[in-house]
């Protein structure tokens, strides 16, 4: 399943490469609803997650934002722009109070130039990030609405899930309906709506603010999986 999530397998690095790349950088504080950068930025070089939460997404006039991915500690942000030089293909936003540690591209080159395996693990990094980002428009163009919502609270379950028994999840981290919709890529009356359904068939339910899974197997089934 494709994740919209923190994920160490798909958006960090061996520990060895991290901690040699990011050992002469600079430590980046980030408050929640700061942007770290904004999409047509130049790339000056990446930074790496060491605690909070960010979102990776991308604005357009008409449909708003759409959230691409939402990345946790030990996640690199900004890599991209490192290898081809080009500006920043996204917006980057603290959801959270954040500490990030920043590498100047210049710093990146001459520990790239020591350690060349480096470049095969971004590699396969982006290789990763692609075949998520072809798995979320697979499913903007052939899921139901309530098939992308579900999909997106199960990705986030991947991430932030905590099972408190008899096959009940509860997301430890607060989201809204705007969230949700930006993930999902409907509106967000059309995810107030799909909510409100599951709520009463007692699929999702709320406890202290947070979003709990009461049957993921109906959202398994509504998401394809």
């Amino acid at each position: 399943m494709a994740k919209l999530a923190p994920d160490n397998l798909i958006s960090a690095l061996p520990a060895d490469l991290s901690a040699g790349l990011f050992s002469r950088a600079r430590p980046v504080h980030l408050k929640a609803g700061k942007m770290l950068f904004a999409a047509g930025d130049p790339g000056n070089g990446c930074y790496r997650i060491d605690a909070g939460l960010l979102k990776v997404s991308a604005l357009w006039r008409a449909a708003g934002e759409r959230i691409l991915a939402i990345l946790g500690p030990g996640s690199i942000v900004g890599e991209l722009s490192e290898i081809d030089e080009a500006p920043r293909s996204a917006t980057v936003t603290a959801i959270k109070d954040s500490e990030l540690t920043f590498v100047s591209r210049r710093d990146f080159y001459i520990f790239a130039d020591d350690h060349p395996e480096l470049y095969k693990h971004l590699m396969i990094l982006l290789a990763r990030r692609l075949r998520d980002a072809d798995s979320m428009v697979a499913a903007s163009s052939f899921l139901s609405p309530k098939g992308r919502v579900a999909r997106a609270i199960l990705s986030l379950a991947d991430a932030f899930g905590h099972d408190v028994g008899g096959g009940r999840i509860v997301l430890r981290q607060k989201l809204s309906q705007t969230d949700l919709a930006a993930m999902s890529g409907i509106a967000r009356e059309n995810v107030s709506r799909v909510l409100s359904e599951w709520r009463r068939e007692t699929v999702i339910s709320r406890m202290a603010g947070y979003y709990c899974l009461e049957n993921p197997a109906v959202l398994r089934r509504e998401a394809k999986l």
